[in-house]
């Protein structure tokens, strides 16, 4: 390969979605701390803030107004409708990203992960997130403690729909062990930023490499 010859990776969207409660963002939490050139692409949303959350942090929190302003003037990857409020993924900054090479991670429920791959982007990879047991969301769902009853009800009673999405999913990672989804969402990170199609500069590579090798041929021939 030529001195100086770029090799360097495409990024790519990575969403992750599944069923309230699945723990998603704690597993995401800890694969933004460990990997490298890994971004987390903050949505909008109209809903009310939680305790502890800022703006531009956690959500970009709007008015309705303001959201469908945005929605008029395509400012949106994906948005949808949940539980009462909107939820969107800023455009400009996920493309940005993915053009600088970085891995651009979009949290979102299964309706706005239906809505990217309907579009059939080029570089994308979607992974379902959630715990073996129905029990386990019910748990995480109460020990939260940011829904009141109603919503609590809700979004227990959809889970079961939203699984019906599983087969659409790359990939599934059960979080029953914290430390083995990180593993398991870590390996998949891996395996995808090593995809030959994902690698600048491979034509270079493969073209090199057989004079390369056929120069360190010249010796005696060996016989087995």
């Amino acid at each position: 390969m030529n001195p100086g010859a770029e090799v360097s990776n495409r990024g790519f969207l990575l969403v992750l979605s599944g069923p309230s409660g699945a723990g998603k963002g704690t597993v995401l939490r800890r694969i933004l701390a460990e990997q490298p050139g890994v971004e987390l692409s903050v949505s909008a949303t109209t809903r009310k803030p939680r305790h502890g959350e800022l703006n531009g942090r956690e959500y970009y929190f709007m008015s309705v107004e303001d959201f469908q302003s945005h929605i008029e003037r395509g400012s949106f990857l994906e948005w949808a409708q949940v539980f009462g409020n909107y939820y969107g993924t800023p455009r400009p900054h996920v493309v940005e990203r993915l053009s600088a090479g970085k891995i651009v991670v979009l949290e979102i429920d299964t309706q706005g992960a239906k809505n990217i791959m309907d579009q059939n982007p080029a570089e994308l990879v979607t992974v379902f997130i959630t715990p073996s047991q129905g029990d386990s969301l019910k748990q995480r769902l109460l020990h939260r403690g940011s829904e009141g009853p109603v919503d609590l009800t809700q979004r227990l009673a959809n889970a079961p729909v939203e699984l019906l999405d599983l087969p659409r999913f790359d990939y599934l990672v059960l979080n029953d062990s914290l430390d083995e989804a990180v593993e398991a969402l870590t390996g998949i990170i891996i395996a995808e930023r090593h995809r030959t199609h994902r690698f600048r500069g491979q034509i270079n590579l493969v073209t090199d490499f057989p004079g390369r090798l056929s120069s360190g041929m010249s010796g005696p021939s060996v016989t087995p």
